[in-house]
């Protein structure tokens, strides 16, 4: 089955890239939050993708964003993919809310070694595991990479929340949580426990990430703890923290999962979406990367293409500018970079982590005279199609200096054009998209009936 482990792409700016989500700027009132497919565990990201975790994970924030927006409201504007949503652009509060209902997990991992006072919430003596709390509790954590815990007090004196906010978000978590308890009770679920994350968007607080995923909750079937409490069935990542926990080595947790736990943990992902959302999940047998490419350019967020030339030195623009501007021609994404190959050529790699994952087609012109050696670095380094095009002055400097950029090392197959108006069509007809060789084919047809005009008006 195909993954969405990673999001790349030229146009957009990456805000940051978390254990699962990856935050992309739009402008700066709107940023794409893509859910990929990865999974973390004891604050550990673990390198094996579990298909269609994100699409998952995404349709029931969604879903629950909309369930619970009389409550408080939340940051989506748009569903743009299965993986991908467009959102407001808020200020987080560095503050993750966990709401508990049952004594387990790490917190009863905890209670087992004595510890009572859970980020000011205390547990009494003598439960057991599983046991449910009189009342659900708040135990806070910073959102930060440790998710420290954090009590209220520590938390109004650090100034990471304002008291009225902090109160706000208290009763907002405890009422989402109730109406997140009751609704999956009637599905035969137990919501376990969950964090919850705010920000605020124009000084009103708002809900932001995710909410009642199994990434961020922890979820029962009713029916096997009402049989045994403390055996009750695990419908979420708990699974994979278990797995973990028993096939240490040296006593360290694997970050590889096997193919049999990756097929049961999807599985059960999907299971909790269709029993949440009531929806069937349906799965695409299309590469999600191709699928969101399309998406993300039929919602206009990105361009179809990309074009990077890329330049010697800051005395080569005039010659950038002339392809360029044949480029403008085309619906596709034009960026210029100084790069040389022999003064800073470290940043080849950059670009070479950019665009060769990018989620959409990549083309590169190099444009460098003399000893060409730009041509050749970046086709060593890239995936894409590299085209030399240098910046002749006159045909005697082409005839001294042409070699460089014909002559490529082996397994660097960087091709050559010499007049800019080729090769910006080159790179155009390289990136291989279908409506642009649809624009393609009526301009040749138009050439070609104006070829035969003017033949028909000589031959009169």
């Amino acid at each position: 089955m195909h993954t969405f482990s990673d999001f790349n792409t030229p146009q957009l700016k990456t805000i940051h890239k978390g254990k699962v989500r990856d935050s992309i700027r739009v402008n700066n009132k709107k940023r794409l939050i893509v859910v990929t497919d990865r999974i973390s565990a004891f604050n550990k990201k673990i390198k094996t993708a579990i298909p269609h975790k994100g699409a998952v994970l995404n349709g029931i924030t969604n879903f629950w964003f909309d369930q619970t927006k009389d409550i408080i409201p939340n940051h989506l504007i748009k569903v743009i993919d299965p993986n991908i949503s467009l959102v407001h652009e808020a200020v987080p509060i560095r503050v993750e809310m966990i709401v508990r209902g049952y004594l387990t997990g790490s917190m009863w991992r905890g209670y087992e070694k004595g510890q009572r006072d859970f980020s000011g919430a205390l547990a009494p003596d003598g439960m057991t595991k599983n046991q449910a709390f009189a009342a659900p509790i708040l135990t806070p954590t910073t959102k930060d990479e440790f998710d420290t815990e954090i009590n209220e007090k520590e938390i109004i004196k650090s100034g990471l929340v304002k008291k009225a906010t902090y109160q706000k978000m208290k009763e907002t978590a405890l009422a989402l949580f109730k109406r997140g308890s009751e609704y999956l009770d009637k599905k035969g679920i137990i919501l376990v426990d969950t964090k919850y994350e705010f920000g605020l968007l124009n000084g009103k607080l708002i809900l932001i990430d995710e909410i009642h995923t199994p990434d961020s909750s922890r979820f029962w079937k009713k029916k096997d703890y009402k049989k045994n409490p403390k055996k009750a069935e695990q419908m979420d990542k708990e699974f994979v923290r278990q797995w973990m926990l028993a096939n240490k080595v040296n006593g360290e947790v694997p970050l590889e999962l096997p193919t049999k736990i990756v097929n049961e943990t999807s599985k059960r992902y999907r299971d909790i979406y269709e029993l949440v959302t009531g929806q069937k999940f349906n799965i695409t047998e299309i590469e999600p990367k191709i699928r969101a490419y399309h998406n993300l350019v039929a919602s206009k967020l990105i361009k179809p293409g990309f074009i990077a030339i890329c330049m010697g030195s800051k005395s080569d623009l005039p010659h950038v500018q002339k392809i360029q501007k044949f480029i403008e021609a085309y619906n596709i994404k034009v960026s210029k970079r100084i790069i040389s190959a022999h003064k800073n050529g470290e940043r080849i790699l950059e670009l070479a982590q950019a665009y060769n994952e990018s989620i959409e087609p990549v083309v590169v012109i190099a444009v460098a005279g003399r000893s060409n050696g730009l041509g050749g670095a970046l086709a060593a380094n890239l995936t894409t199609p590299v085209i030399n095009c240098p910046p002749f002055s006159d045909k005697v400097d082409i005839m001294a200096n042409i070699n460089s950029s014909l002559m490529m090392p082996s397994n660097t197959p960087a091709s050559t054009v010499i007049h800019p108006d080729n090769a910006a069509l080159a790179a155009v007809r390289a990136l291989n998209i279908p409506s642009i060789r649809q624009q393609m084919n009526q301009k040749i047809k138009k050439m070609k009936e104006d070829l035969q005009k003017a033949d028909n008006q000589v031959n009169k």
